[in-house]
């Protein structure tokens, strides 16, 4: 054997890796466009001509215009866009980067408002007659899933799994009611506008609070991270229903009855039609939202911080051994992620309803954990990821008024969808090599 010989040899076992990777990539998704593509035929073959109507607001008001949209037009279009997808799969062509991102989210909104049309057709007249905007239900929902899903990258890229999530929102929502409530009631010196944002800071500490007992047992005591998040949330469910039971009824108004917070409309922005006001006509934990997302992201790839955290979720010995203190960064993350996700719980409070009720998060904390997961690890794409979520449940919401569909399958839809979504274009995902293991400096 010859020295010239021995690289392409040695590479031939990964370039064998990459191709089968291809292959499983390209099978996917041949699978999901056909299945599109079917889907979408189905809609056309089981109903005639028709139209539909439309709002470009979340609900019909007095000042609303319904417009009429061709179904029989979009499914066609539905059609063909879903089976150009299928021959591109089947050759291998389908663009990676833009290009690939473009081909997605145009399949994928043809066949929702394919969907769309053929579900409210001939529905009658009136308000369940009409496909509204989803943006703003989808924000509604989204908000704390993306904060809980930043919450998740920030502590998982420092090698400390936060199953905790459901308890930190749990937390900050209590607090963030209380707080509201008392600085409403109690304090004087506090402006009412500002009440409401006191609840914000109540939501943080509390969710810090919850992600200390996090950092104490995973990197202290060094416990199993998942059981120890299990049994976070355990605790964060019955403190907080137990402290709900324990607010008299007579003292119901002045420590959990908060004024939720006001939108704020951006100027120029909230005009934009369509998704101007559901986009920026928001509260301002909706705002901190949009900049979490940029500011963990700059911090994580953009900053010395951010790379000494991806490097101790990594390789934590490595770190050590050019003088990175691994725990001290590990608790910084853990802190910024509890913040993070106290922020989030603060939405189901002061940032929506108002009251806290028991519970009232309903385990999407864990969908966050799903975010971080499909997102690969990366705030950016984990926050699309919580979009996608908050899109597909208020998509249950939308369906649940007509009777197109059985209630129970609409229950399931944004699972469904979320598994066909992580088995067609996510696949295979990595975690931070260090994810879950405790270092201890030798």
């Amino acid at each position: 054997m010859s020295v010239v010989d021995a690289p392409a040899r040695s590479e031939a076992p990964e370039e064998q890796v990459r191709d089968r990777a291809d292959v499983r990539r390209q099978v996917r998704l041949v699978v999901v466009f056909a299945l599109a593509a079917a889907m979408v035929l189905l809609f056309r073959l089981t109903t005639d001509s028709f139209s539909v109507t439309y709002l470009l607001e979340a609900q019909r008001s007095a000042d609303s215009q319904p417009r009429s949209l061709d179904g029989s037009l979009v499914n066609w279009v539905a059609l063909v866009l879903a089976l150009a997808g299928v021959v591109l799969a089947a050759l291998n062509r389908v663009p990676r980067g833009g290009l690939g991102l473009l081909l997605y989210v145009l399949v994928g909104l043809s066949f929702y408002v394919a969907f769309m049309a053929w579900a409210f057709a001939d529905q009658g007249e009136g308000f369940q007659a009409s496909i509204s905007n989803p943006i703003p239900g989808t924000i509604s929902i989204a908000t704390p899933l993306v904060l809980g899903a930043l919450a998740g990258v920030v502590c998982e890229r420092a090698g400390v799994i936060n199953i905790a999530i459901e308890g930190q929102f749990l937390a900050g929502a209590f607090s963030a009611s209380l707080f509201a409530s008392i600085a409403l009631s109690s304090l004087a010196f506090i402006p009412l506008w500002l009440c409401a944002p006191f609840g914000l800071l109540g939501g943080a500490l509390a969710g810090m609070l919850v992600s200390a007992i996090l950092g104490l047992f995973a990197l202290r005591y060094q416990v199993n991270q998942v059981v120890l998040g299990v049994v976070i949330v355990a605790f964060a469910t019955g403190l907080t229903g137990f402290l709900l039971g324990q607010i008299p009824s007579e003292s119901t108004g002045r420590l959990n009855n908060p004024d939720p917070l006001e939108p704020l409309a951006v100027p120029v922005l909230s005009d934009i039609p369509v998704i101007g006001q559901a986009l920026f006509e928001q509260t301002i934990l909706v705002y901190l939202t949009y900049a979490a997302v940029v500011v963990v992201a700059l911090l994580l790839f953009q900053t010395r911080w951010g790379l000494r955290v991806r490097a101790v979720g990594e390789h934590p010995k490595a770190a050590d051994t050019v003088g990175i203190k691994v725990n001290r960064l590990r608790w910084q993350a853990v802190l910024l992620g509890g913040l993070l996700a106290g922020l989030g719980g603060a939405y189901y409070t002061v940032g929506s309803s108002g009251a806290f009720d028991k519970e009232m998060s309903a385990g999407t904390g864990f969908i966050a954990l799903a975010a971080v997961i499909m997102g690969r690890w990366h705030p950016v794409w984990a926050a699309l990821a919580a979009v996608f979520f908050g899109f597909m449940r208020n998509l249950g919401t939308q369906l649940s008024l007509v009777d197109r569909i059985p209630g129970d399958l609409i229950g399931a839809l944004p699972y469904l969808a979320t598994v066909i979504v992580v088995a067609g274009f996510v696949g295979r995902v990595r975690p931070p090599a260090a994810d879950g293991e405790p270092f201890v400096k030798a």
